[in-house]
């Protein structure tokens, strides 16, 4: 399925009227034996995706709350080939769609077409990979092409404009527009011109444009989503899931819901 199990999940919360909302969780922090449990959780609770992390010992984009997971993840055994074999076990009954977020260090040492492979038998519909740049990209591009898998690209502020105009154009799935310059991590407000910036990188992208890192409240959730197709939250996320509280995760996740569902 895919970039086009994507498509479907974007097209059904577009017809509905409401933005996307889209969790990340890191794979294997509480244990990989969890997992099932909490994508079944997000599934429920009415993520329109769900951004799967995997731990790395260098990771350039994750600030502290991330990076912690994953070291708690590392300390679990947790490996690449690991979460995808546990995402292999459910695939059939998981509804959802699936976007990896990993490092180029970690497929380089899988073996490109091998993790193209396994990614497509486990049911993974979108890879993100925050340290391969445009000019690299050809490393991974026709294996992920031959096994339908969606390259997300993302779009840093600090690009320029003709930068974020070809990031567009080349991205499947969604764009990710990062919200902030720097690592993932809780913020409390925004540049003013984010919303401006946001609409800009709609006119020129064909597949739905979101918003993530440092989204953090139901008021982010709602102010951003005035400008883009929807949300990607990360440290809250992982943060509220390690400490319990799913409540607030439902409550977060339908903050995203502009149409009244019974």
């Amino acid at each position: 399925m895919g970039k086009e199990k994507l498509a479907q999940a974007f097209q059904k919360v577009k017809e509905r009227g409401d933005k996307a909302f889209v969790p990340y969780i890191m794979a294997g922090d509480g244990g990989l034996d969890q997992l099932d449990d909490q994508l079944a959780f997000l599934e429920e609770a009415g993520a329109t995706v769900v951004e799967l992390g995997i731990a790395f010992s260098d990771p350039v984009a994750d600030g502290p709350t991330i990076q912690e997971a994953g070291l708690r993840a590392l300390a679990n055994g947790v490996s690449l080939r690991a979460v995808l074999n546990k995402l292999k076990e459910k695939k059939n009954e998981r509804n959802i769609p699936i976007v990896l977020m990993t490092y180029i260090n970690p497929i380089h040492t899988y073996g490109v077409r091998e993790f193209a492979t396994s990614c497509a038998e486990a049911g993974v519909d979108g890879l993100i990979i925050p340290d391969l740049p445009l000019e690299e990209e050809g490393l991974v591009t026709d294996s992920l092409a031959e096994n339908e898998i969606a390259l997300i690209r993302l779009a840093a502020l600090t690009s320029t404009e003709d930068r974020l105009t070809e990031i567009a154009k080349r991205t499947e799935g969604f764009l990710y527009a990062v919200t902030v310059t720097g690592t993932t991590g809780a913020r409390s407000s925004f540049k003013e011109n984010l919303g401006e910036h946001l609409e800009k990188l709609q006119k020129v992208c064909h597949v739905p444009v979101l918003a993530g890192f440092g989204v953090s409240t139901p008021e982010h959730v709602a102010s951003l989503t005035e400008h883009c197709d929807g949300v990607v939250v990360g440290s809250r996320i992982v943060d509220l899931l390690h400490k319990g509280e799913r409540e607030t995760i439902k409550e977060l996740i339908g903050s995203a819901r502009v149409s009244k569902v019974n």
